[in-house]
């Protein structure tokens, strides 16, 4: 598989744009979904997800005319939980994950949360190691949380609101710039 090229930022990194998620985008986003899930979310989940405006923050993520990923959370008091996030597989590789995740963390603190939570599948290692770049730590495990059967892994990371985690978020955003040239937009 060809990886694409895409518009170069200032620098000559990939440029791009993380936006808030609209109901035109889930095209795109549900082609992602059955690329990258075995358990996909159906569009009427997703517009669902869309509607409920004050607890809930989904993103996505361009490169030029085209959604390269997504990601969405819910809010619930000073807890941000991640829902989903996927990149597509032509574009994995980019650090793509990084930016989302950073850009949920952003989107997290912008609306109050204090700590951040997710499940992710035991044996899906790639997505561990990221999570725990982000100081996330494994708190439990969610027996048959999958359709399937397969178990997931409860992470955690507290007090992303702290100074230590804002200087850990900084440096994970700047091992991504020589890379990636990301434009956030409200």
């Amino acid at each position: 598989m060809t990886v694409p090229a895409g518009p170069r930022g200032p620098g000559g990194q990939l440029h791009v744009v993380v936006a808030p998620m609209r109901s035109r985008d889930l095209k795109a986003v549900l082609r992602i979904e059955d690329q990258v899930f075995d358990e996909a979310w159906s569009r009427r989940l997703f517009e669902e997800e869309l509607a409920q405006r004050t607890s809930r923050s989904y993103r996505a993520a361009w490169v030029g005319d085209e959604l390269v990923g997504y990601a969405g959370q819910m809010s619930v008091d000073d807890e941000a939980h991640v829902n989903n996030i996927a990149v597509a597989p032509a574009w994995s590789g980019r650090r793509l994950g990084t930016v989302l995740l950073a850009d949920l963390v952003r989107t997290a603190l912008a609306r109050g949360s204090a700590h951040l939570t997710l499940e992710v599948a035991v044996g899906n290692a790639p997505a561990q190691a990221l999570y725990r770049r982000f100081g996330m730590a494994p708190v439990g495990v969610r027996p048959n949380y999958y359709a399937e059967g397969g178990d997931a892994l409860i992470m955690w990371v507290r007090d992303i609101d702290s100074g230590a985690y804002a200087e850990r978020l900084a440096a994970i955003e700047a091992s991504v710039a020589p890379v990636v040239d990301v434009e956030r937009r409200a």
